[in-house]
């Protein structure tokens, strides 16, 4: 249980109202306990009292419904009474979300079937009404999980790994609120942030004229008054920009007839700008690295349900204590006050769409009508949302299939956000990222036509006793505070080169908080952060914030090709030395190891368990007389290796030790070279560069080069 469960009560369960973009001033809440039995397949409308009692909006499987079992089909039923004070009035009947099918009746009369477990739904219940007294409500839930095709995310019946516990039925707010017979349906708001306006649309259950009106606080800016369902023009003179580093918001409202509805908006700008070569991200004009963590949204009392609204801002506020600037939320959609939090506490957000058969076999096939319908209702719920400004459509080839066509429908949705066609492949060259995934050390895509991103890295891993769900497998796992922040700005090291040698624009740690049985997040599954956050924090400044030019000494064979002599049969005791004879060994051309190994540039196979391969070369003074590419004595102290290995290797220059690594990189990634092989190195005369790779499990790879680093170009 997490810290906030102790403030979770049957009378006031997530009280806040439920869609602060989309407020109305009356409303009843129908969070609490309602009446719940499991179902049937095929059975009709149960009459009378349910068999047991549920805490709704918490999923059947959580500790906080008070049931934690799951069953694929669910009957809940509760009454609520009118206000007298709201006679003569419409009444509409919200669900923020319910997992997967539902269908709803209200004092018997059916008012509706809605599939699909992450978007909101509304029925208009008015004439199913009784004269007074109790109103009955009624919903049916079937969630068919693994056994369907539909979007799920990472749930799963049977949690392992990666994949976790199952959510089904009602798992966000239940609300009513009345409205007037003429009233605001929907609305969309669009920043102009160069024409220093802001554009609304609002639609009504009948047409009429609209007011809009933004303040900024209590001080109204703009007032104007025209037709509904046409665009309104509102100017914004000298706009406050929103930003993560200053989260403005505007307030709005709008009124059509008597129906007053209040919103807000952020001014920002989303854009792709073009910056030494290659596309980068820029917001308000602006190039900004956007780094954030993957984020599952995942809770261990409530399971997709945040305990209580302070819970959801904690963690929210935590991402920013961190140092990061963005978040990328994987394959789940949110309830609408998460993004409140992240408008309000400024934090970009890549939003994905849920994937269907995520991670699991023997699955039927994707119902592929299903996930446009629900990725273009996603779109259409949050597209008002000013932290999002990335679309993720599909996740490691999860499920993935016409990549063109709906990166195309999206991006005839919204024009003014960035989509990202498939964070971690599969690529087809559409939408406007290539993002990789890369463990546990980050990687850097090549492309001088799409921004590039590393949507995944890290997942580094850290037990805190007494706060695990259970144990299981991860990418590495350290057995220290100080190893795993040490290795933490590693990573971030390789960051602010990728950044600023090789057009990165964004990137992915994996993760947030722990998840079940994974155990790589920067907090625990009950959010107790593992480590000090300043130590990070100053981590992730330096990558937001920093410069580090790269300049090669010993190029690697990432991009051309380089000769190295290699065996694999065990050397004499002297390999790694500048003395030793390599002339009975073969020549190839790096990179060393099996196609299929991730980041791997295959070139010469080494499929065996160990390999050993030297490479000469020379630092000596130009012909000119000077160092080359103007080395000096001074900048062998900032020699760093450019090494991609899979798995563990030892790294000799001049026969002494000059790096002992351990696990394996995705990609190539910089590492410091010991002091006493930096001292080995001569300016003059020839030198040598012996690594030995050992092949543990999985892929296998090898190849390396010299490089020294500058906070100059």
């Amino acid at each position: 249980m997490t810290r906030w469960a102790k403030d979770v009560r049957p009378d006031r369960v997530l009280p806040e109202y439920p869609r602060p973009q989309f407020e109305r001033s009356q409303w009843m809440n129908l969070n609490g306990l309602w009446q719940y039995q499991p179902g049937k397949d095929n059975e009709e409308v149960p009459s009378g009292k349910l068999s047991q009692t549920i805490l709704v909006p918490f999923p059947v499987e959580s500790a906080l419904s008070g049931v934690m079992e799951q069953h694929g089909r669910l009957w809940y039923r509760r009454t609520f009474v009118v206000p007298a004070a709201w006679k003569g009035q419409r009444l509409l009947l919200h669900f923020g979300a319910v997992d997967y099918e539902s269908e709803v009746w209200v004092n018997g009369k059916r008012q509706g079937l809605h599939t699909g477990g992450y978007d909101p739904f509304t029925y208009d219940i008015t004439d199913a009404l009784t004269g007074s007294g109790p109103q009955e409500i009624t919903v049916r839930v079937y969630d068919p999980t693994d056994n369907g095709g539909q979007p799920r995310g990472k749930q799963t019946l049977h949690p392992q790994g990666i994949m976790y516990t199952s959510t089904t039925g009602i798992w966000q707010t239940v609300w009513v609120e009345p409205v007037p017979a003429v009233h605001i349906s929907d609305f969309r708001v669009t920043p102009d942030v160069d024409r220093g306006l802001v554009r609304v649309i609002v639609s009504g259950s009948a047409p009429g004229p609209v007011t809009v009106v933004v303040r900024d606080g209590a001080r109204v800016v703009r007032a104007v008054t025209a037709l509904s369902d046409a665009p309104i023009e509102v100017p914004i003179p000298s706009a406050k920009l929103w930003s993560p580093d200053s989260p403005f918001l505007y307030g709005l409202e709008l009124q059509l007839s008597s129906d007053t509805v209040h919103s807000y908006f952020g001014m920002r700008k989303i854009s792709i700008g073009s910056d030494g070569g290659y596309k980068k991200l820029y917001l308000n004009n602006k190039f900004l690295f956007e780094l954030g963590p993957l984020d599952q949204g995942f809770w261990p009392d409530g399971i997709y349900t945040a305990p209580t609204d302070e819970a959801i801002r904690n963690d929210i506020q935590k991402i920013k204590d961190y140092g990061f600037n963005m978040v990328r939320k994987h394959i789940k959609v949110e309830p609408y006050r998460w993004y409140y939090w992240a408008d309000k506490l400024g934090l970009l957000v890549w939003q994905d769409m849920p994937s269907p058969n995520s991670y699991t076999e023997h699955t039927p096939p994707v119902d592929t009508a299903a996930f446009a319908s629900e990725l273009r209702r996603m779109v259409q719920t949050h597209w008002n949302t000013p932290s999002i400004v990335t679309w993720v459509i599909f996740n490691e080839a999860q499920g993935q299939h016409n990549t063109a066509g709906l990166v195309s429908m999206v991006r005839g949705l919204d024009s003014t956000r960035l989509i990202n066609q498939a964070s971690g492949g599969n690529h087809f060259g559409v939408g406007d990222f290539l993002d990789i995934h890369s463990y546990p050390a980050p990687g850097v895509p090549k492309s001088h036509s799409q921004v590039l991103a590393c949507g995944e890295y890290g997942g580094i891993g850290y037990i805190v006793p007494g706060h695990t769900w259970a144990t299981g497998p991860t990418y590495i796992m350290m057995d220290s505070v100080a190893a795993y922040t040490s290795l933490y700005d590693d990573f971030a090291n390789d960051l602010v080169i990728f950044k600023t040698n090789n057009g990165l624009s964004a990137a992915v740690y994996t993760e947030t908080t722990d998840v079940e049985v994974e155990l790589n997040g920067l907090m625990t599954y009950d959010r107790i952060p593992k480590a000090p956050i300043a130590a990070f924090r100053a981590s992730n400044y330096k990558v937001i914030h920093f410069k580090h030019y790269i300049h090669s000494v010993l190029p690697s064979s990432s991009d051309s090709p380089r000769v190295w002599r290699y065996t694999f049969t065990p050397p004499a005791a002297d390999w790694s030395s500048l003395a030793f004879n390599d002339a009975a060994w073969k020549s190839g051309l790096a990179g060393f190891g099996t196609e299929g190994t991730p980041g791997a540039v295959v070139r010469t196979v080494w499929d065996g368990k160990d390999i050993w391969i030297r490479q000469t070369f020379s630092l000596g003074r130009s012909p000119s007389g000077g160092y080359p590419l103007g080395l000096s004595p001074s900048d062998l102290e900032n020699l760093v290796l450019n090494l991609h290995h899979d798995d563990e290797c030892e790294v000799y220059l001049n026969g002494v030790l000059a790096a002992k690594l351990g696990g394996w990189t995705s990609a190539y990634s910089v590492f410091p070279v010991y002091p006493a092989a930096k001292k080995a190195l001569r300016l003059r005369g020839p030198n040598v560069i012996a690594i030995h790779c050992h092949q543990d499990r999985g892929g296998q790879y090898i190849d390396a080069g010299l490089s020294v680093l500058s906070a100059t170009r």
